[in-house]
């Protein structure tokens, strides 16, 4: 009868280099996963971006369409980049984060340029409120058997 397989049977070489991929193996599953959201452009492409000079043709020439425009009071675009990194099993971590605001007036020149980074940032807790629903309460049998009898052959008047 032939012995079943062993891995002492393998030389000390082949076992090692198998330790030493399994090990390489648990390392690259470990690693840090980074992503990248948003607008991602060097912040000297803003500089280009002057107040009182700069239009919005120019604004949307250098920089492209923004991640979000301002849906209240005067005009603003709003350029945003985050990125996030996640290891292994963990919840994501924000490592960076920038905001660009661009205020236009009325007649679509540039008035302000502002810059926010991680520092400036909120951190939002949504509230677990329920809004509660008003009507009829059924219990599980009423659900059930509340169909009962309101199937019947239509009346000989009555159209659909």
């Amino acid at each position: 009868m032939r012995p079943a397989f062993s891995l002492y049977a393998l030389p000390v070489r082949t076992r090692a280099l198998a330790a030493a991929g399994l090990v390489g193996l648990v390392l690259a599953a470990c690693s840090p996963v980074v992503k990248k959201h948003g607008y991602v452009a060097p912040e000297e492409t803003f500089d280009a971006v002057e107040v009182g000079k700069s239009t919005r043709d120019d604004v949307a020439a250098t920089l492209g369409s923004p991640s979000s425009v301002n849906a209240f009071g005067d005009e603003t675009w709003y350029y945003i980049y985050g990125m996030t990194e996640t290891t292994a099993f963990l919840d994501p971590e924000l490592k960076e984060q920038r905001v660009v605001a661009i205020a236009f007036d009325e007649d679509g020149t540039v008035k302000e340029v502002v810059r926010y980074g991680i520092d400036e940032r909120w951190d939002l807790e949504p509230v677990q409120r329920e809004t509660p629903t008003y009507g009829k309460e059924l219990g599980l049998l009423q659900q059930l058997l509340g169909n009962i009898g309101r199937f019947n052959k239509p009346e000989s008047g009555a159209k659909y």
